[in-house]
């Protein structure tokens, strides 16, 4: 055996878990990526319940904190954006544009993959810079064959990335806006 996991787990165990991090059924559900039903007869069940979730809740039981690492906060300002590496969210990026307002929220420890590296409170002349960043140069040769392309009037980072997601040829990072 090269790993210590569970082999399975008892309906009792994922309920203490579940309560524990104060969620309803619905809430856990969403979670673990499972329907309320799957939850309500994991929950009654009297054979042991193998799978992932057991991992999952093997994981939980060891590092509890780890939910509330991943909570989605709530959305206070006009604009989010999910900034991803792949399939993995790396920073949401909230914005309030006509107060200038910035705030982030990282998803990785990895200071690469986050949106403004090691920087925990960007300015908003910053938050400018990284739209630019996730675009074509303003320099570029027929930028506006480019712009006309993109159904476009005129060179707005903002604007690109919407059409683009903020795809560069080079990586795997992209964004998606939320308003």
């Amino acid at each position: 055996m090269k790993y210590v996991t569970p082999k399975g787990i008892q309906a009792e165990e994922i309920k203490e878990i579940r309560k524990g991090l104060k969620m309803s059924q619905r809430e856990f559900a969403d979670f673990v990526g499972v329907s309320k039903p799957t939850i309500e007869r994991w929950e009654t069940s009297d054979k042991p319940i193998v799978g992932p979730i057991a991992m999952v809740v093997d994981m939980l039981r060891r590092e509890p904190a780890y939910e509330k690492k991943i909570r989605v906060p709530k959305k206070m300002m006009p604009l989010r954006l999910w900034y991803y590496h792949k399939s993995m969210v790396c920073t949401i990026i909230d914005v309030d544009e006509l107060r200038q307002w910035v705030e982030i929220h990282n998803y990785t420890d990895n200071l690469l993959f986050r949106a403004f590296g090691k920087v925990e409170a960007p300015s908003f002349e910053q938050y400018k810079e990284f739209l630019e960043s996730r675009c074509f140069p303003r320099q570029r040769d027929k930028q506006k064959i480019l712009l006309r392309s993109l159904d476009i009037p005129f060179y707005d980072p903002f604007l690109i990335i919407e059409k683009t997601e903020g795809r560069m040829a080079e990586d795997d990072f992209w964004i998606s806006i939320e308003r």
